[in-house]
Parts: structure tokens; sequence; C-alpha cells
């Protein structure tokens, strides 16, 4: 599993765009020479991750960026074209970066995969690391991929 002081993986994510599209964004796009928080949920439009996780660093947007931090990115096993529905259903507007992962690559090769039944097949689990230039600054994942504690908004923004 990545740690802190670790480097991200060169990896290739698809990311909506405006017009409904996607197209292709790299870590170093999202992470080189920026301070990023990334989030991770095991997907889109479940009830964790859109009544609680990401509508909190919405709603403490304005706060996350005071504190320096250039990004917020969120990933999710997905596809590109379920995480711009997402986004428009979260109201996010261009708050936050998407980054699909529709195979679980990004989530694998980082170590934090999730297999919580057969019918859901393989997720990422529930975390948020603090980035700075690509390097893992702080790392919080849950213990309960159900519940947002140590990875929830209020948790991160004290450890800015």
């Amino acid at each position: 599993m990545i740690k802190v002081g670790d480097k991200l993986p060169a990896f290739t994510f698809l990311t909506p765009t405006a017009d409904g599209g996607r197209k292709e964004i790299t870590t170093d796009e999202v992470f080189a020479g920026k301070k990023v928080i990334l989030v991770a949920v095991p997907g889109a439009f479940t009830p964790t991750c859109s009544k609680s996780h990401v509508p909190g660093f919405i709603q403490n947007f304005d706060e996350i960026r005071a504190k320096g931090v250039d990004t917020i990115a969120v990933t999710a096993v997905n596809d590109a074209y379920v995480l711009g529905a997402w986004r428009e259903a979260l109201g996010a507007g261009d708050k936050i970066v998407f980054l699909a992962d529709a195979a679980a690559a990004f989530a694998k090769e980082v170590g934090l995969a999730l297999d919580p039944s057969p019918s859901m097949g393989v997720r990422s689990k529930r975390y948020a690391a603090i980035v700075e230039d690509g390097v893992v600054k702080d790392l919080q994942v849950e213990e309960k991929s159900s519940e947002t504690t140590c990875s929830a908004a209020p948790s991160i923004l004290e450890k800015l």
C-alpha cells in the first residue's frame, strides 16, 4: 500500500469534460507542482459518497483553498461519463477534478483496492490524501468503506 513519503505512480485517468465528453489526464497534470487533496471513493452515486463524503469537500472548498490547496481531485471506480453525471448531480461545477478509474487499475496500483462482494466487483477503498508535487504527505484510509471519519473534509482541513 502506498504510504506517506511515496510518490504517486504515473497513471492516465479519464476525466469528464464540460461538453459531456471525456479526455485523458495524467497524474503529472493533476499533481506536478501542486498541493492536491486526493479523495477516493468506492463508487459514484453510492449513499455515503454522495450524501457526505464528496459534498463535504464541495461545501468546504473555499476554506480548503485558503489553506493553500490548488486542487481537489476525486477518483472513483466508474467511467468518465458516470463521473460527469455525478459532478452535475452534486453541483460540483469546476470545484473538483473527477478522475475515472473504471477498471480499478489506479486503486490496485496504489494498493488501496477493495473487493466488497462479487456483485460489486473491485472498488477503491475510501481515503483522502494530501499530495504535494506528486508525493503523499498525509494519507487517511477509512476502516469501513461505509463511513467517513478520518477522510472527511473536516478531518483533512485539520491536517492542512
